[in-house]
């Protein structure tokens, strides 16, 4: 399978990266790219044991709308019309109005063969193991979406869509959402200063034996 084309290094992009979400429905990349960093994400982000339990799923089109008025009814009915119109329904309004979606799942089934296959002093982990390997799947796709040219952000309205959304994909009963990542091309002035950062890098990073000389 080939790559992608990237236009700017992992560096940059990881530099770049941002919640964005004022996007628009439109894409840098064809849909076909897009696809092909989602299969590469399946293909090579590591899991613990090899287990493989991350799922995707990709939306465009009039399916990533479908998805947002699923996420607006189910909203509504459970907040209600003061709170939904007090700002909530402009928020959803504009992941709707983004060009896509890629939904994140843990495929339970997986999880659980891993658990019981696993050694004993490691089975209160695997839990733990199958989010790192979903979240490495959100980081990766994230990066790569930046670096062509794309802004994200990532929702998590799980588990109240779950049953509709699973019903309408026909996603297998087995699979557990655990996110949404909204993309699209940046809105103007829509880029984000710089990273604020809460704590001095030196209270964050601990480094011992570092060799001086290359």
């Amino acid at each position: 399978m080939a790559s992608p084309i990237v236009t700017l290094s992992f560096t940059e992009a990881t530099q770049k990266r941002r919640t964005i979400r004022a996007l628009e429905s439109k894409t840098t990349v064809p849909d076909s790219t897009i696809v092909k960093l989602a299969e590469s994400a399946i293909l090579t982000v590591p899991s613990a044991f090899d287990s493989q339990t991350t799922r995707l799923t990709v939306l465009f089109g009039d399916n990533h709308k479908k998805l947002w008025s699923i996420t607006a009814d189910a909203l509504l009915a459970k907040i209600g019309e003061e709170r939904w119109n007090g700002g909530t329904k402009d928020r959803i309004a504009n992941f709707a109005n983004a060009y896509g979606t890629i939904l994140f799942w843990d495929d339970q089934s997986s999880a659980t063969a891993m658990n019981q296959n696993s050694p004993d002093i490691y089975k209160d982990k695997t839990d733990e193991w199958v989010g790192h390997s979903n979240g490495m799947h959100q980081y990766y796709l994230w990066t790569a979406l930046e670096a062509l040219g794309l802004g994200v952000n990532l929702q998590h309205y799980n588990p109240l869509i779950d049953a509709e959304v699973q019903k309408t994909w026909t996603v297998p009963s087995a699979w557990k959402l655990k996110a949404q990542m909204v993309f699209g091309v940046p809105k103007e002035g829509s880029a984000p200063g710089e990273k604020a950062q809460k704590l001095p890098l030196e209270q964050r990073l601990q480094v011992f034996g570092a060799n001086a000389k290359i």
